[in-house]
């Protein structure tokens, strides 16, 4: 009985304002907090609510047999807290239907452990805890910041006691096998691997309003049916996309809320066919083989690699510089300074200073704040350099 596990992330970075080179020294401030602001409350109307209603209708009308997964990032739920309470309970409200699992990740969507495994282990303990608090779920599922992944990852992940961790089924790492399994990462013994499906799960990230796609428009039997046909194929078919994409990326003009009303119909006409979390799924099957992934991969781009966030120098000196700090930070035990430090983390920050092109390039002007990768990186630079020279000032401070 083929399962589809669907699972959504849900991130708003606190992006950063332009900061220049006469603001350091002076200014110790770096959010853009109005436009940080703005973008949630357009979010959160056009998307996070009205989805979240339709999911809850969802999950009351059929009962516990349609399931979901949600990972929300740290930075985002601060913000949802300080600005828009009602979202997060709307998300709560969610959780107390007992169909939604939600996952774990680094606090504030970093790429910690590429640069710090005590960060990277510091920041998941952080945001477990807030999972608990606000959800009152303990996460037994893992994804880290834009699925990247790779062999070392998983088992400093199964070694935190995680039973299943998610990434990008990437051709490059699959070959001929298929992504419609689950499998065990190589050298772990008990933590198992689900891969995105990223032909079906782009159809409707991606194509799901392209007037020139060859399969446009896209509605619910036809999707269902594309699933369908794997029933001999494969055991599960990850759905994984940012929640974004109902709503905003897919305005509501183009259906898209129709389209998410109508699937899990459409999906349980097949009497075989029935919808789990990704816990529900590890605890389901057995691995089919173990895969090696031993270069990192991620859900970015037509490359699927890091490229996204350290393709070119301005990104890598940056957060080499950034990471850089971190012994000094860390000596003030200043939970300001810490919180600050932690906040430039965001991979977004680095996101923005990518200088790719053709069809990545538009997707990497999304709500990106700077006019080119340039003016991201010097004023990402500056905020660096003013951070740096604050050290000093609080070092002196009576008690530090």
């Amino acid at each position: 009985m083929p399962s589809v596990c669907i699972y959504f992330q849900v991130h708003q970075p606190r992006r950063l304002k332009r900061y220049s080179f006469f603001n350091i020294g002076h200014d110790h401030f770096y959010e853009d907090k109005e436009k940080n602001r703005q973008i949630l409350n357009k979010i959160a109307e056009k998307c996070y609510l009205p989805t979240n209603r339709i999911l809850l209708d969802l999950l009351k009308e059929y009962g516990g047999t349609f399931r979901i997964a949600f990972s929300l990032t740290g930075v985002l739920l601060d913000q949802l807290e300080e600005n828009r309470p009602d979202v997060l309970d709307s998300f709560k409200r969610l959780a107390d239907t007992g169909c939604v699992e939600f996952l774990n990740e680094t606090y504030y969507h970093s790429l910690a452990f590429l640069f710090s495994p005590r960060e990277f282990r510091e920041q998941i303990a952080l945001h477990k805890k807030r999972i608990q608090d606000l959800f009152g779920q303990t996460p037994v599922t893992f994804r880290n910041t834009e699925l990247i992944y790779n062999n070392d990852l998983a088992k400093a992940v199964e070694k935190m006691g995680y039973k299943t961790i998610l990434t990008e089924g990437a051709d490059k790492i699959l070959g001929w096998r298929s992504p419609n399994f689950v499998y065990q990462p190589a050298g772990c013994t008990k933590i198992k691997l689900l891969l995105k499906n990223y032909r079906l799960s782009d159809d409707v990230a991606f194509r799901f309003s392209d007037a020139r796609w060859s399969e446009h428009p896209l509605m619910a039997d036809k999707f269902a049916h594309w699933i369908h046909n794997i029933n001999a194929a494969g055991e599960v078919i990850n759905l994984f996309m940012d929640y974004e994409t109902f709503g905003e990326h897919q305005w509501q003009e183009t259906g898209i809320f129709e389209f998410l009303k109508l699937f899990p119909r459409e999906i349980t006409r097949h009497p075989d066919f029935i919808f789990q979390t990704p816990s529900e799924v590890a605890k389901r099957y057995d691995p089919v083989a173990q895969l090696d992934i031993p270069d990192f991969i991620s859900w970015a781009d037509v490359e699927r690699d890091l490229t996204a966030w350290l393709g070119n120098a301005m990104q890598k000196d940056a957060i080499r510089s950034l990471y850089g700090m971190e012994k000094i930070v860390r000596r003030f035990k200043n939970d300001k300074l810490l919180d600050t430090w932690r906040l430039l983390q965001t991979s977004d920050h680095f996101y923005y200073m990518c200088t790719k092109w053709f069809s990545d390039g538009d997707v990497h002007k999304y709500f990106n704040p700077f006019e080119s990768p340039y003016d991201a990186y010097i004023s990402y630079m500056n905020v660096l350099d003013d951070f740096s020279g604050y050290f000093k000032t609080v070092k002196k401070r009576p008690g530090v």
